[in-house]
């Protein structure tokens, strides 16, 4: 990254005699720098929803741990994202939260609805589980209480948060 000469950052009390000694003065603004500041939150929302992906196929089919009805809903709005996402870095292209940021905002919807359940604030008896592994039950619990719909909760709110922000820069 390349420095800026003083001239840039500070005004001088007499702008006018500068300004004939042949600098030039430029305000500093936080808009400068957005498309680098865009491109490495889209890295970061990226990264998050690769971490998560591979987590979710490392959960089912390393450790095998079958995921229910709820957890398929989920990864149906998570799997898609890494690819956007990737697809909006190269070239960057702000554009893509047009398109992401629906996705994560469905998904995260579905699991507030799966963490809500194994909460116990949604009755068992309004699961969508029909068969096989109940959705109400918690498979994996980090630290006692942290459960894999909440993993996943905070992931898309993380990335929701994310693209949110980067969509409020780039208009």
């Amino acid at each position: 990254r390349q420095r800026r000469p003083a001239s840039v950052w500070c005004r001088p009390r007499n702008a006018a005699a500068h300004l004939e000694k042949g600098a030039h003065i430029v305000e500093p603004d936080a808009a400068t720098d957005t498309p680098e500041r865009g491109w490495m939150l889209l890295f970061a929302c990226w990264l998050l929803v690769t971490g998560a992906s591979l987590g979710s196929v490392f959960l089912s089919e390393i450790m095998d741990l079958p995921p229910c009805s709820l957890c398929w809903y989920q990864r149906i709005f998570m799997f898609p994202l890494p690819i956007l996402l990737f697809c909006g870095l190269f070239p960057f292209d702000p554009k893509v939260v047009r398109y992401a940021l629906p996705i994560a905002a469905v998904g995260g919807a579905v699991a507030l609805y799966h963490t809500l359940l194994q909460v116990g604030v949604i009755p068992a008896t309004v699961a969508p589980c029909r068969q096989g592994v109940s959705c109400s039950d918690a498979q994996l619990q980090l630290f006692g209480f942290v459960s894999i719909p909440m993993l996943s909760l905070a992931a898309f709110a993380a990335v929701g948060g994310g693209l949110w922000t980067l969509r409020r820069w780039s208009s």
